[in-house]
C-alpha cells in the first residue's frame, strides 16, 4: 500500500511517489485492455495498483485526468517515430513505407498504448479525446513541417501540405489500429497492403497540381 512518510529523506519521497504514479498507471492500462476509459472505476485502478484509495488523488484529480496523463505517455512515445520519418532519406514513397515498418515496430512494442488510443479517440470521455485530438494535432504539423521543405511540395499550399500531412497521420494509425487486431500470420499481409496504400498516397501527391491549385 502508499505509505508517504515524512520524515523520510526527499530523493526517497520523491522516488516512492513516481513508483505509485506508475502503478496507477499500470494499473490502469491494464485494465483497459479489456475495457473503456469511461467505464473504469477508481478503486479498481488502486485495487490492482495496490494503493489506498486516498493515494490516488495525491496523483490524478480523477480517472479522466489519469485517461490524460496515459495520451501523453502513449503518443508521447510515438514523436520518435514522426522523427524518423523526417529525417529518412529517399522519396515519398520510400518515406511512407519505412513509416509503416516503423509503425509495425512501434506495435509490436507498445500494444496496450496503441489499443488505448485506438479506443478512446472516439471514446466516452471528452478530456481524453481532446487530448488524442492535440496531440494528433502536434503530430500532423511536424509531418507538415517536413512535407513543405520538399521539393515535390512546391506550388502547394500551406492548407494542402497539412491535409497531406493528416492524410499520413491517420493512415498510420489506421495500419496501427489494425495491426493490433490481426492474428499474428496475418500481420505481413497488413504491412504489405499499408505500404500499397501508401504507395498510392505518394503517387497522388505527384499529380496533385496537375490541373492547378486547390481553391477548397
Amino acid at each position: 500500500m502508499d505509505h508517504t512518510d515524512a520524515s523520510a529523506p526527499v530523493g526517497v519521497r520523491a522516488a516512492r511517489k513516481l513508483r505509485t504514479r506508475r502503478s496507477l498507471l499500470d494499473a490502469a492500462l491494464g485494465l483497459l485492455t479489456e475495457q473503456s476509459l469511461s467505464s473504469l472505476g477508481l478503486r479498481e485502478v488502486t485495487r490492482v495498483a495496490g494503493v489506498a484509495p486516498t493515494a490516488f488523488y495525491r496523483h490524478f484529480r480523477d480517472i479522466p485526468d489519469l485517461g490524460v496523463a496515459l495520451v501523453d505517455e502513449a503518443l508521447g512515445s510515438l514523436h520518435g517515430v514522426v522523427r524518423a520519418l523526417l529525417a529518412a532519406e529517399g522519396g515519398s514513397e520510400a518515406r511512407l513505407s519505412g513509416a509503416v515498418g516503423l509503425i509495425a515496430e512501434h506495435v509490436r512494442a507498445h500494444p496496450d498504448h496503441v489499443r488505448f488510443v485506438a479506443r478512446e479517440r472516439h471514446g466516452g470521455v471528452r478530456a481524453v479525446r481532446e487530448a488524442i485530438g492535440r496531440e494528433l494535432g502536434r503530430f500532423a504539423r511536424e509531418v507538415a513541417a517536413g512535407l513543405g521543405a520538399q521539393p515535390q511540395s512546391a506550388g502547394w499550399s500551406e492548407d494542402d501540405v497539412l491535409t497531406l500531412a493528416e492524410l499520413y497521420v491517420d493512415h498510420l494509425l489506421m495500419t496501427a489500429s489494425t495491426l493490433l487486431e490481426a492474428a499474428p500470420g496475418d500481420q505481413e499481409a497488413v504491412v504489405a497492403r499499408a505500404r500499397r496504400q501508401s504507395r498510392i498516397i505518394a503517387l497522388g501527391r505527384l499529380h496533385w497540381l496537375d490541373e492547378g491549385p486547390s481553391t477548397t
